[in-house]
């Protein structure tokens, strides 16, 4: 929705930068909400506040790729916008274990950060150019609801690449997302132990990949293949994942973020690249990429439903390893059926 938003947006910044300024402060809105909700139902809604607000950001900058960057180097950048996920990501929790003990502290900060990360976007970027006489297509909300239509005709290997992705994001997140927990109920550490082993795995998990984006898309290319990058980097994180389960001491927790770290890097921009190669239809590439992304948001949604269930039904984490490993392998193993990609 704001994709198409921001494409029927006539202003003089351009037609992105508004969206991705407006974003940062009603994120920081439902962030301090959240952190301050007293009940499970405003809780819910402040995260959702926040979370409309992320894509109110993230959208627009996606398409800049589409907008302002040349086909040529669009690779390039695909690669270093993964890194500054994963940098992101790692930044995020290495800053947020500091503050354990301090949470309200912590909050606060990250409030702040929310109201001024879409200023600081438009500050890093190029500025865009006028949008105010710019020829864009009328907003219609039909053609909107369109949008939300599946592709069907000859959509074999871009649904095999969906079902791919989630099961590999789902996998992933059942122990990135439970990290702190699994250090502390598993590995049996106290709180401040596994605090300072989650901030040392999230240095690991943002050292190891910095590399491996700007290598494995150009190797990619180079071989002209993408099944076997993908098949390659989703084995290494389900051997990653069987690392602690094996073997339950701080260490095992370090090769595990090493592992995931690398099969990760690797699989965020070769499996990219593996996305557009598959698309139905190129002329609504917008349409069928935002579909793949469904898996990303399912992936983390399903993710803490199965995980939680799985610990109030055992009382633990043990069940949580062989589970992920199945379900990233089967990712995996969906990859290898799709026809139009070598």
């Amino acid at each position: 929705m704001f994709g198409s938003l921001s494409d029927a947006s006539h202003s003089r910044f351009g037609k992105r930068t508004p969206w991705i300024i407006i974003g940062g402060p009603i994120a920081g809105i439902g962030f301090y909400l959240t952190s301050i909700s007293p009940t499970l139902p405003t809780i819910v809604a402040s995260w959702s506040l926040l979370q409309i607000s992320l894509n109110c950001m993230i959208a627009p900058c996606v398409a800049i790729l589409s907008d302002r960057v040349p086909q040529k180097y669009r690779g390039s950048m695909s690669a270093f916008y993964g890194a500054g996920q994963i940098v992101g990501q790692s930044m995020g929790t290495i800053i947020g274990s500091a503050f354990i003990d301090a949470p309200k502290t912590g909050f606060m900060i990250d409030t702040i950060y929310w109201c001024l990360c879409g200023i600081g976007t438009v500050l890093l970027l190029p500025r865009e150019l006028s949008a105010a006489t710019a020829d864009a297509e009328r907003f219609d909300i039909r053609q909107i609801a369109m949008q939300f239509r599946p592709p069907t005709k000859g959509a074999r290997d871009f649904y095999l690449a969906l079902v791919g992705r989630l099961m590999l994001i789902f996998g992933y997140n059942m122990i990135v997302g439970y990290q702190l927990y699994v250090c502390m109920k598993y590995i049996g550490q106290d709180d401040k132990a596994a605090a300072s082993t989650v901030s040392t795995m999230a240095v690991i998990t943002m050292v190891v990949p910095l590399v491996v984006p700007l290598v494995s898309g150009p190797i990619s290319d180079r071989i002209g293949k993408r099944k076997l990058p993908v098949f390659v980097s989703s084995t290494i994180i389900a051997i990653g994942i069987a690392v602690p389960w094996v073997l339950k001491s701080q260490f095992s927790m370090f090769v595990y973020a090493a592992l995931m770290g690398l099969g990760y890097g690797i699989y965020m921009v070769v499996d990219q690249a593996l996305n557009v190669d598959v698309l139905p239809n190129p002329n609504e590439a917008g349409k069928a990429l935002g579909i793949l992304n469904l898996a990303n948001t399912l992936g983390q949604v399903i993710a803490p439903i199965v995980v939680s269930s799985i610990v109030v039904a055992t009382g633990g984490y043990f069940l949580v390893f062989p589970i992920a490993i199945a379900a990233v392998t089967i990712g995996a193993v969906v990859i290898l059926f799709i026809k139009k990609v070598k």
